[in-house]
């Protein structure tokens, strides 16, 4: 039997020297938690926190071809961006769902960075190859980038202390690339996974070391401290963001999941048609918030019912919020089941436990840049 050998990011020894637990995720050893997930949580929702998300996908697609490509495989609509602005988007399958979510990043004219799950890199890849017959280049660049997320109010304060960007006047979706910690040709994008405000920087393996230091460094006044994936999940479960492989797969359509803020039907992709039709005579599901009015913790795979206990979905995402000390959750249902203040079950361990469906966000983003929506 083979054994799959599992990666390492730039910051692994660093994340086993402080003591972070660490575990296989999407086949990279990556630290789950350090000094504990609602610690860490509450650290980015009132300071400052570091995550290594250096698992992640950077896959760069450049050439003439490079804007008809994209716009087949992905949803929103690319040709809106200008160099420096930042896209999410999703790229859906031959048969309406979803093959990922991403963010698409304009460098220049017919030069793109597509940012893309861990656990879909090669599956995302091997679609944008299929696709491409308009000879566009395309490089898998993963194994070379390191990324760090630096999440919280206090981020902009910390970042300041090691760069001539202005960060503070950089609106939400939007980076630029120069010097950060004496480090040429970084990458520092105004996104994040978790509403806290924050940044995201792309820099060459080799720095990752000494980014790590500075930014511990010029954070020590803030009180910035390492945040594992845990407390990532609950950041943005908060906010209602979907993860791939639980609120959003090859099965789920961007409808569906309340993601047609970035299906444009002012174009043609794949599949689109399909999606067209299924947005003019509705969802037969979609994906809610919901808050659990009794004790118990939704999971992924609990059936959700209605008031007469017949099954109606199933839950995708849930957690007890940090935020708000009550368990929250997301999941799909029937679409005649899904408005604001319904009441539904939750099926925890064979047992209905009463919950009432909210909007998300759960909680509202922090104010550290303006929301831009592209």
């Amino acid at each position: 039997m083979e054994t799959v050998k599992i990666k390492k990011t730039a910051f692994n020894a660093i994340h086993h020297i402080l003591g972070g637990k660490m575990m296989n995720f999407a086949g990279y050893e990556m630290p789950v938690q350090y000094k504990g997930v609602n610690h860490e949580h509450e650290t980015v929702r009132n300071g400052v926190g570091v995550f290594d998300v250096s698992h992640m996908g950077e896959i760069s697609i450049q050439g003439k071809g490079a804007v008809q490509l994209i716009q087949k495989i992905t949803s929103n609509d690319v040709s809106k961006l200008i160099p420096g602005k930042v896209q999410y988007s999703c790229m859906s399958n031959d048969k309406g769902g979803i093959v990922d979510d991403l963010l698409v990043y304009m460098i220049q004219q017919d030069d793109y960075l597509l940012v893309v799950n861990a656990c879909n890199i090669q599956k995302d890849l091997n679609w944008m190859l299929t696709n491409n017959s308009f000879g566009a280049e395309i490089t898998n660049i993963s194994d070379s980038i390191s990324l760090l997320a630096v999440q919280g109010p206090k981020s902009v304060d910390v970042l300041q202390k090691l760069t001539d960007i202005n960060l503070t006047d950089m609106e939400y979706y939007t980076f630029t690339i120069g010097e950060l910690a004496h480090i040429p040709n970084v990458l520092v994008s105004a996104t994040g996974y978790t509403g806290a405000g924050g940044f995201e920087i792309y820099i060459e393996n080799r720095y990752a070391a000494h980014l790590w230091e500075a930014i511990f460094e010029a954070g020590r006044e803030e009180n910035i401290e390492p945040v594992g994936l845990a407390a990532r999940d609950t950041l943005r479960l908060e906010m209602g963001f979907c993860l791939y492989g639980n609120d959003i797969d090859d099965f789920t359509s961007p409808l569906e999941a309340g993601l047609s803020w970035i299906t444009k039907f002012t174009k043609d992709f794949v599949h689109s048609g399909f999606l067209k039709i299924q947005k003019e005579k509705n969802v037969t599901k979609k994906l809610v918030g919901f808050e659990i009015k009794d004790k118990g913790i939704a999971r992924h795979g609990y059936e959700i019912c209605n008031t007469n206990h017949e099954v109606i979905g199933v839950v995708t995402s849930g957690t007890m919020s940090p935020t708000l000390k009550k368990s929250i959750g997301m999941g799909y249902i029937a679409t005649k089941y899904s408005n604001v203040g319904n009441e539904i079950f939750i099926n925890i361990r064979n047992k209905p436990v009463k919950a009432i469906i909210v909007r998300t966000p759960f909680i509202k983003k922090q104010k550290l840049n303006s929301y831009v929506n592209s």
